[in-house]
């Protein structure tokens, strides 16, 4: 079973942490494997990853015409692949060696459409000592709770996820309203496609948690208030898939039923027994956090809502 890898880049500013991943990605255990690198639409970056990449076998390389975003260019990316299997790594993460052979490894024993791995936190700057382990899904890493090994979950993170080729295209790859698109960031783009795929095939990905890549975390993603920033706009993200995909409605009501429920009582059954200031610190973060993902699908549900009134009063007017 071959095993392609789609990697998608766009800045020069970031390229040897572009190159740290593809050098992990090179180096996987597994084959036979196939790695596609693509450029949104840079072409001086192109230019060095011809330079570095180019003429390498089994890897394939293309440059978008201009900048389309990462969900275009990941299907886009799968497109262009050969493999039976098609996976994604982001480009500011770095892969274990066995990665691949572990995800491959799901789809020979099982009837898997789509296995996700375990993303692992790595701080390049010293974490902060207020950040709870049950956000880290704010940063595309795997939160507490997250999912049991080999649970079928509805999704997994971007930086570490893979599907049955066709499957992926048959159903339409990344729904482009959502992912990264220049200053525009739709939160939660590996959920549609997983949806969408659950609702035609009826199974959602599996969990395999000895797939292992080690997302960097930068300065930025230790700040608090990018990080509430970031809260708020998870929510108004939320909010647009909610449109987009009525049926994910109670994914996120499950996972707050957890928080509320579960682990905020163990936390504060545990600041009461072994007080810390690094320990009331995440506490508070917790509820300063969700109150922004709150607010983000409040906006997003006012802001919908304007919006079609809007349209329904265009409408009447033109009439």
């Amino acid at each position: 079973m071959k095993v392609s890898v789609v990697i998608c880049t766009y800045a020069m500013d970031r390229y040897d942490v572009f190159s740290e991943c593809v050098d992990s990605v090179l180096s996987q255990t597994y084959d036979p494997l196939e790695v596609v690198i693509l450029v949104d639409g840079n072409e001086p970056v192109f230019e060095q990853v011809q330079n570095d990449y180019g003429g390498l076998d089994d890897v394939v390389l293309h440059c978008n015409d201009e900048n389309q975003g990462i969900s275009h260019s990941r299907t886009r990316g799968a497109e262009i692949a050969t493999g039976d299997v098609v996976a994604f790594i982001d480009d500011d993460a770095v892969a274990e060696d066995d990665w691949v052979a572990e995800l491959a490894r799901v789809y020979e024993e099982t009837d898997a459409l789509a296995v996700g791995g375990h993303v692992a936190p790595d701080w390049v700057t010293e974490k902060p000592d207020f950040f709870p382990a049950e956000f880290y899904w704010l940063v595309g890493c795997d939160e507490r709770g997250m999912g049991e090994h080999m649970e079928e979950l509805r999704n997994t993170y971007g930086s570490n996820i893979s599907f049955r080729r066709e499957v992926f295209l048959n159903v339409g790859g990344y729904d482009e309203n959502t992912g990264r698109h220049g200053d525009r960031h739709i939160q939660a783009h590996e959920a549609p496609v997983c949806i969408r795929i659950a609702n035609k095939y009826g199974r959602g990905v599996i969990y395999n948690t000895d797939a292992v890549v080690h997302h960097k975390l930068f300065d930025y993603r230790g700040d608090f208030q990018w990080l509430v920033f970031r809260s708020f706009w998870q929510g108004y993200s939320k909010r647009i898939m909610d449109l987009l995909l009525p049926e994910a409605k109670g994914d996120k009501n499950e996972y707050l039923r957890d928080l509320m429920l579960e682990f905020v009582p163990e936390r504060l059954s545990d600041l009461v027994r072994r007080p810390s200031s690094a320990k009331a610190k995440q506490l508070v973060t917790i509820f300063i956090f969700t109150a922004a993902v709150g607010f983000g699908y409040l906006y997003g549900l006012i802001e919908m809502d304007r919006t079609e009134l809007t349209v329904e009063s265009d409408t009447v007017s033109s009439t």
